[in-house]
This record gives structure tokens, C-alpha cells and sequence, in this order.
């Protein structure tokens, strides 16, 4: 039953605005015939019924007029004293109330200065013209006390208010900025993964396209090289295959009893990248610059990635028979550079193909807390040129 009142009161806010005024009004007339031992009953005549009707119906306003409410609710009180009734809180109750309510509903400044406004009233009043049979200290501490009561009670409603308030947008806030942060990261995954799909499809199939091409030319003039290089391209759509198990099995379950196969590829397999480009007519030469230098296991892969797309475009765009990767090593940063010379046919830039190579390469860059450049050179050729990050020398030193 309490439960379904804390549900209900909040909803029926003018029914229970005039229970109050009906229960304060009531209060009036046994708080009137409070007296001090000796002294006479209090007021019994119609002003005092009238000054408790018109202190009880201003309660009705206190939601929407709340400074109104307290200025009559606190003439009211004072006519009360004047009247020589002793100020219980039978008798200021409106009052209490609509301090209340002023104090929930303002700020700190303004409940305060309309108490201390109405304290310094009311006890002037019992003062000058209220009953002389009183105790002066009753007279200042009893309305001090009784009007300090309510509106620290309403100070402090507000404030744990204002305080649950405040945990509920943070609640809210850190859901929505977690729900944010989790689309993020599956973006980021995504595209991720399109990313090595991308640079794994591309590589093979265009290295198995020219090999395929090969073998169909020299069938009929050269049948042993037209079978060693079948015998490779079988080879190049094999490790397509495997790649391609090992990307998209990242999208599978952690429980799932299938696993990637082969070691994550990075620099360490340059060598073989660099040659599973001869049998698409493409020589590649590698040099190492400096001492070499471990890197993270993310930028190991973007600089195999980077170097892998950038031959891959030499294949298809450049029109030559050669290319250099140089890597640099310098203090804290690796320095990749893949270059063509040309050939004798007009190449296409892979930026204006329509393609997301460039693109990709740069991301992956990026994403390792690098930077890359990519266009045509002056001298003839075309040039990808990536910056990466090396580890601080402690963790080199600890690995």
C-alpha cells in the first residue's frame, strides 16, 4: 500500500495540495488553544478563523507561486501574532510549508534570504505586539527554530534531487558513450579486415592472372616452362586459399574448433614476398638500411601489408620488370620505400584507377601512428614512401 501511495501521490499533485490545506486548517484551531501554564485559552473569534483560511489556501499556489505563497502565508503568521496566539507549528504550519517548497524549488540564495526575511518579521512582530506574558526566549527561538526546519529540509530534498539527477545523465551518458565506443571499435574491425581481404585478394589473384597468362603463351612453343609455371600458379592460389582461411577466420568465435594456420605474416617473410613476384615477370630487389630493429606485431604486419600492395601495384600499373624496397632504420622510426622505374608502356597511376590500394595503405599507416606518401616521381616511376614507428629502445632491449 505505501508503494502504490509513493506511485500516486506524484501524479495527483493537486489532490495532495488540498489534503495539506485541509490538514493545516484543521491544525488552526487546536494550535490557537495552546497556552503557557497560567495564561489565557488563545483566540477564538472569527479573524483568526479567517487569517487560518486564507494561510491554508494559499498552500494551493505554493507549486506554481512559491515566493507568493510564503509573503501571504508569512502575513498571515504575523497577523496570527499579533492576535496574542502563541506560534507553535500548529499555527505557522502553512508557512513551514510553503518555506518548503520555495527552498525545493529555488536555489540556495533565495530560500535563505525569504527565511531570514521572514524570521526577522515574525519575531519582530511576537515581539512588539504579541502576548507580554511569554518568555522572550520563547518568543525569538521557537519561530527561528520552527522556520529553519523546513527549508533545510527542502535544501537538502533538492539537492539529493538534483544529485540523482546527475548520476542518471552520467549513467546515461557513459551507455551512450560505451555503445558509441563499441560501434567504433566494430567499424574499425571491419574495416580492418576489408583492408587485409583486399591486399590478400588483389595480391594473389593478379600474380595467378599473369601466371595464368604465361602458361597459355608458351603451351604451344615452351610446354616444360608452360608446366613449372602452372606448377606455380597451383602454388599462388594455394597460399591465396590459406590467407584467406586465416583473415576470415578472425570473424569466427573464439570457441569455434577451427584456428588460423601459418604465423602471422611480416617482415620476416619479405624475402618470400619479394620472390612469389618472379613468376609474374616481376624482379624484386630488397636493401636494408641500418641496424635492424624489432617491431610491434601491428606494425609489423602494416609494413608487410604496405610493401605487399605497393609491388601488387607495380604489377598492375607500372608496366616494368623491376622494383626496390629499401627499408631504413633510423632511432625510432622505419622507413619503407617501394619504387618502379616505368617501362615502355604509358603506366596508369593505381591512385586514379578507381581503386582503394592508396587508400588502404594510407589507413593502415595511420593505424599503426605512421604516415605514408604516395605519387609519381620526377626522374620517371612511381614511389610509395612510409614512415612507422619503432618501439622505444627499453622494450627492444626487454624483448
Amino acid at each position: 500500500m505505501i508503494h502504490s501511495l509513493r506511485r500516486l501521490l506524484p501524479r495527483r499533485p493537486r489532490a495532495v495540495d488540498l489534503v495539506v490545506a485541509a490538514a493545516l486548517f484543521a491544525c488552526f484551531f487546536p494550535g490557537s488553544r495552546m497556552t503557557l501554564p497560567g495564561h489565557d485559552p488563545g483566540i477564538t473569534s472569527w479573524p483568526g478563523v479567517l487569517v487560518a483560511g486564507v494561510s491554508s489556501l494559499a498552500v494551493l499556489w505554493r507549486r506554481t507561486l512559491p515566493r507568493t505563497t510564503v509573503v501571504v502565508t508569512l502575513c498571515c503568521a504575523m497577523g496570527v501574532a499579533g492576535l496574542g496566539c502563541l506560534l507553535t507549528v500548529l499555527v505557522i504550519g502553512p508557512l513551514m510549508v510553503a518555506l518548503y517548497t520555495l527552498a525545493r524549488l529555488s536555489d540556495r540564495t533565495t530560500a535563505n534570504l525569504f527565511t531570514a526575511f521572514g524570521i526577522t518579521l515574525l519575531v519582530g512582530t511576537s515581539l512588539v505586539v504579541g502576548s507580554g506574558g511569554e518568555p522572550l526566549v520563547l518568543k525569538v527561538l521557537g519561530p527561528v527554530f520552527w522556520l529553519l526546519l523546513p527549508t533545510s529540509l527542502g535544501t537538502t530534498t533538492r539537492l539529493r534531487a538534483a544529485y540523482l539527477e546527475a548520476v542518471q545523465a552520467r549513467a546515461e551518458h557513459a551507455e551512450r558513450t560505451r555503445e558509441k565506443e563499441a560501434r567504433h571499435r566494430v567499424t574499425e574491425e571491419r574495416m580492418r579486415i576489408a583492408r587485409d581481404l583486399h591486399d590478400v585478394v588483389a595480391h594473389h589473384l593478379i600474380l595467378a592472372n599473369l601466371q595464368a597468362g604465361t602458361v597459355i603463351r608458351l603451351l604451344g612453343t615452351r610446354p616444360d616452362e608452360a608446366e613449372r609455371i602452372a606448377g606455380e600458379l597451383a602454388g599462388t592460389t594455394l597460399s591465396a586459399v590459406r590467407e584467406l582461411k586465416a583473415t576470415v577466420g578472425l570473424l569466427r568465435h573464439a570457441d569455434d574448433s577451427e584456428t588460423s594456420s601459418g604465423p602471422t605474416p611480416g617482415l620476416a617473410q619479405l624475402a618470400d614476398l619479394a620472390a612469389s613476384f618472379e613468376p609474374a615477370g616481376l624482379s624484386v630487389a630488397v636493401t636494408v638500411e641500418g641496424k635492424p630493429q624489432p617491431l610491434s606485431a601491428g606494425a609489423d604486419l602494416t609494413a608487410y601489408r604496405i610493401v605487399q600492395e605497393a609491388l601488387t601495384n607495380v604489377t598492375k600499373h607500372a608496366g616494368t620488370g623491376s622494383a626496390e624496397v629499401r627499408l631504413r632504420y633510423a632511432h625510432d622510426r622505419l622507413g619503407i620505400t617501394v619504387t618502379d622505374h616505368g617501362g615502355t608502356t604509358a603506366p596508369s597511376s593505381p591512385a586514379t584507377t578507381g581503386g582503394y590500394g592508396v587508400i588502404g595503405m594510407r589507413e593502415r599507416a595511420l593505424s599503426a601512428g605512421g604516415r605514408l606518401r604516395a605519387g609519381h616521381r620526377p626522374q620517371g616511376g612511381y614511389e610509395v614512401a612510409t614512415e612507422l614507428p619503432l618501439p622505444p629502445p627499453t622494450q627492444n632491449s626487454l624483448a
